[in-house]
C-alpha cells in the first residue's frame, strides 16, 4: 500500500525525534491493519478488530475518530480483499489526511486544556 511506503519514508527523513516515532507507529498500525483483513474476509468483524488497534491510548478516546477511521477501515478491506485495491491508494491517502488532522486536533486539544490547580 503506497501510503505505508511513504510513512515509512517521511519517517526515516523527519529530524524530529517525536515526528519520527508518530510516523513508525502509524505504519505499525497500518500494518496491524493489512494482517487483519488478510485474516478477516468479514467486514464486520474487521471493522470492529481494527477500531480497537490503538488510535488512541487505551482506544479511550478512539470513538471520536469514528468517522474518518471508518471509511479508512472500509478502504483498507477493500484495498486487501478485492482486485481493484491498487485503484484505492488515492482514496486511502485522502482518507488518512482526514483521519491524522482530526487525531492531531484530538491530541492537541487533550494537551491544550488547562489542569485545574488544587485548593488549598
Amino acid at each position: 500500500m503506497r501510503l505505508i511506503e511513504t510513512l515509512r519514508r517521511r519517517a526515516a527523513e523527519e529530524s524530529s525525534p517525536f515526528r519520527a516515532q508518530l510516523f513508525r507507529e502509524d505504519v505499525a498500525r497500518l500494518d496491524r491493519l493489512l494482517q487483519l483483513a488478510r485474516n478477516e474476509p468479514e467486514l464486520a468483524a474487521f471493522k470492529a478488530a481494527g477500531l480497537r488497534i490503538g488510535w488512541t491510548p487505551g482506544d479511550a478516546r478512539t470513538q471520536e475518530l469514528r468517522a474518518p477511521l471508518e471509511r479508512l477501515l472500509d478502504l483498507i478491506h477493500e484495498h486487501q480483499t478485492s482486485s481493484v485495491g491498487a485503484e484505492l491508494d488515492t482514496a486511502i491517502e485522502q482518507t488518512w489526511l482526514d483521519l491524522h488532522r482530526l487525531r492531531m486536533e484530538r491530541l492537541l486539544g487533550c494537551l491544550s486544556t488547562p489542569v485545574p490547580k488544587p485548593v488549598d
